[in-house]
């Protein structure tokens, strides 16, 4: 079967230059003999023509130039239907291509598309609204609510407002069903986490994996700041998981739990995000994992 393209660049995702990105993806992918058409995103992220269009025209691939915050809106409208998704890292983060070995470089993301190696990903639902990779509750949320309002955008904001934000951060009550066990924090944030990582290779959830019908749940607790950089850069930068115990819960800084669904009460309102993008939050919140959401075209 012949493959057919629609491809999807959002021109405001990330810092990248998209000058010449129609240009190399017409080329490589007529060099090819692949057909393909080009679609723009929307900002009312309504993509729900996309399953009678791969339907009715044989598309067998959809192509997405953006951050995840892309992906996410693309992806929702995906599910079920018998497409390849591919993966053009355009965005700040891009942790959902990363964690499934697709390269920043456009060319090299299109080595990748063009070889074709499809597999299912999971993805979850947090109160029925969906998500490709992470969210977050609490103090990187509130990074994601405040940099979405900079004019500028990239690592380099991100990390200082992540700066700014660290100094005034404050932990949150939180209350966890997970396992048939409650479990009462006091946690600066929770992070949902079907990738590993928050994006730009910083891993959060080493034991995470895109199709494993498990979300890993990470929760960093109550504790002092300067303890709370050291124990989140072992967290991150030596990938070490610190190992959870039900009676041992309160005694650790970071824990990190996995489970295909888990509810929580966030009676103090904490901010939400849902794949880098900030979105209203909840007192309560139901989060179900969706095995076999979609098949991504991996490295």
């Amino acid at each position: 079967m012949q493959r057919r393209f629609v491809i999807f660049i959002n021109p405001i995702s990330g810092t990248q230059n998209k000058a010449g990105l129609k240009q190399l993806i017409q080329r490589r992918l007529d060099e090819q003999g692949f057909m393909h058409q080009f679609l723009e995103t929307n900002a009312e992220a309504d993509y729900a023509f996309l399953p009678t269009k791969i339907e009715t025209e044989n598309i067998t691939d959809v192509i997405i130039c953006g951050g995840d915050g892309t992906v996410n809106q693309v992806g929702a409208s995906l599910l079920n239907v018998d497409v390849n998704v591919g993966i053009i890292p355009m965005g700040s983060g891009n942790g959902l291509a990363f964690a499934a070995g697709i390269p920043k470089n456009p060319g090299k993301a299109l080595d990748v598309i063009i070889q074709g190696k499809a597999a299912y990903i999971d993805a979850f639902y947090i109160n029925n609204i969906f998500s490709c990779m992470l969210c977050g509750l609490g103090f990187d949320a509130q990074v994601a609510h405040d940099f979405a309002k900079q004019s500028s955008r990239g690592l380099s904001s991100y990390i200082k407002q992540g700066i700014r934000n660290f100094f005034i951060a404050r932990p949150y009550p939180f209350s966890i069903m997970i396992h048939g066990i409650e479990i009462k924090t006091q946690a600066y944030f929770i992070s949902i986490a079907n990738s590993n990582q928050f994006g730009n290779h910083v891993t959060i959830a080493p034991r995470a994996s895109l199709s494993d019908g498990l979300l890993d749940i990470v929760i960093v607790n109550k504790m002092n700041k300067l303890n709370m950089v050291y124990a989140l850069l072992k967290q991150v930068r030596l990938g070490k998981v610190q190992e959870v115990s039900q009676k041992g819960f309160h005694s650790k800084n970071i824990q990190y739990l996995q489970t295909s669904s888990l509810a929580i009460h966030n009676p103090s309102m904490a901010p939400l995000h849902i794949d880098g993008e900030p979105v209203a939050t909840h007192k309560k919140f139901q989060v179900d994992i969706i095995e076999k959401a979609f098949r991504l075209i991996q490295a």
